[in-house]
């Protein structure tokens, strides 16, 4: 008989200890959901209460009043019965209206040389006002030639200076399969005080047009120049993609000067930590740790890693991130210590939609946020305006107040591509979850708003 009722009291003993167990485990995720929607809400309070104190300065109001762009493709052009029945034309996109050359649309993407902005001459109601797209010319009268660019704030002259590729020259294809290209002329400079009137610096690093076997021969790539300043070294250091016209190069250069308006020194080329890197950007921190961040393994991810001390050259810290997600054209920049980025596609020359992404630590993990275009049409958000990122600007008085930087490729004539500068503010929930975590992220949403017209604000003057 004791044989007989001691199984049961150790059954028993087992199911207890797996029902505490259970119980235990259950209060545990339950705490943690507790502490989750907390936070969550405690953040969503913290960035409604940043908005709503944004959103009583009349500034911030006129930003996020947003314009619609009803844009409507013009009828199909007359056929004949036997070609329609041959071929039956499918609809045209607005994305194909935009890369015809002939389009009727083309004055919309591209307006003419009689609404082109000129700091010289435009008074009254157009003075400052920046218009998405249009020409935009310098102190000379010519148009700006600094695409795929970056900006650099001189604390020394207390003068803004524009960067990129100089593209006046003519676009050809140097075979059938190639990409369109302007022979390399150099990288140019542009200088302000208040980031709308520029006066040309000149051609800064310059072209070789002897040595095919330099980099810098006409007949290669160089985009997306950068230039930030190291106070150890007092040198001002250049970072741009170098290539060659097939792409197969698929390196970074560097170049290096004591003055914000050049000539730089050419140093040499690399491929970061070993792997292919074309479109890229430079991120300085504000411990002056800087940052390189470029497009691998055929444009389908990220890589990021700090530089040296002197900024020639990255360490062995290297990681990879947005794997498998295709993206280039990083621009990246911080707020409150959360860093942000914004990619495009790879699409080549053609616009796509521009996605956000946060990360707690530059390193990493990053977090997909969404498209973070706003107004316009769907088209134009899906097509981030028909522009890619290459650049977001703190604007220095404004917190959580930036300019979003970005390129308009003419592939029919790259030296017309335009310049479409928005403004891009950081406040209020993100309307999507995270890709790879549990909920809502506790940062806020980056924005970037259509504006056909609009300006800083009136107070703003620099950091002077």
């Amino acid at each position: 008989m004791k044989n007989k009722y001691k199984k049961p009291t150790t059954l028993n003993c087992y199911a207890g200890s797996r029902y505490r167990f259970s119980l235990m485990v259950c209060s545990f995720i339950g705490c943690v959901l507790l502490f989750h929607v907390y936070f969550l809400n405690q953040s969503q309070h913290s960035q409604h209460a940043v908005m709503q104190m944004n959103s009583d300065h009349p500034y911030y109001r006129e930003l996020v009043e947003v314009e619609d762009d009803g844009i409507k493709i013009p009828p199909p052009r007359k056929r004949s019965p036997r070609a329609i029945k041959r071929k039956p034309k499918r609809p045209t996109t607005l994305i194909e209206e935009f890369l015809d050359e002939s389009s009727q649309l083309r004055y919309i993407f591209f307006p003419g040389q009689k609404t082109a902005i000129d700091p010289l001459n435009d008074a009254g109601n157009e003075s400052l006002y920046y218009h998405p797209g249009r020409i935009w010319l310098d102190t000379d009268g010519n148009p700006i030639q600094a695409h795929g660019g970056g900006i650099l704030y001189d604390d020394r002259s207390r003068t803004y200076y524009w960067y990129g590729e100089y593209k006046d020259g003519p676009t050809y294809y140097a075979h059938k399969k190639a990409a369109a290209r302007v022979d390399i002329i150099g990288v140019g400079c542009y200088s302000s005080k208040d980031l709308w009137t520029w006066k040309n610096e000149g051609i800064v690093l310059a072209a070789e047009e002897a040595n095919e076997t330099h980099d810098l021969h006409t007949s290669n790539v160089l985009e997306r120049p950068k230039v930030i300043y190291n106070k150890n070294t007092n040198k001002y250091v250049m970072w741009m993609h170098i290539d060659d016209a097939n792409y197969t190069k698929a390196s970074v250069g560097i170049a290096i000067s004591n003055s914000p308006t050049g000539p730089f020194d050419y140093i040499r080329s690399t491929r970061p930590h070993g792997f292919e890197s074309r479109d890229m950007t430079i991120f300085k921190d504000d411990d002056d740790v800087a940052y390189l961040v470029y497009s691998s393994e055929d444009n389908s991810e990220l890589h990021i890693g700090p530089l040296t001390q002197d900024y020639l050259d990255v360490t062995n810290v290297m990681r990879r991130i947005l794997v498998g997600q295709h993206r280039e054209a990083p621009a990246l920049f911080k707020h409150e210590g959360t860093y942000y980025m914004i990619t495009s596609g790879c699409t080549g020359w053609a616009p796509n939609e521009a996605l956000a992404h946060a990360a707690e630590s530059v390193m990493g993990p990053w977090e997909t946020m969404g498209n973070p275009c706003v107004g316009g049409n769907k088209v134009f958000r899906l097509a981030t305006f028909f522009a890619q990122s290459t650049f977001v600007l703190p604007l220095h008085g404004f917190p959580g107040v930036f300019i979003f930087m970005a390129d308009r490729w003419n592939p029919a004539d790259l030296r017309d591509s335009r310049y479409v500068w928005l403004p891009l503010l950081v406040g209020g929930p993100v309307d999507r979850p995270l890709d790879y975590s549990f909920g809502f992220p506790l940062w806020p949403r980056v924005s970037i708003y259509w504006h056909k017209r609009w300006k800083l604000p009136y107070k703003w003057s620099g950091k002077n």
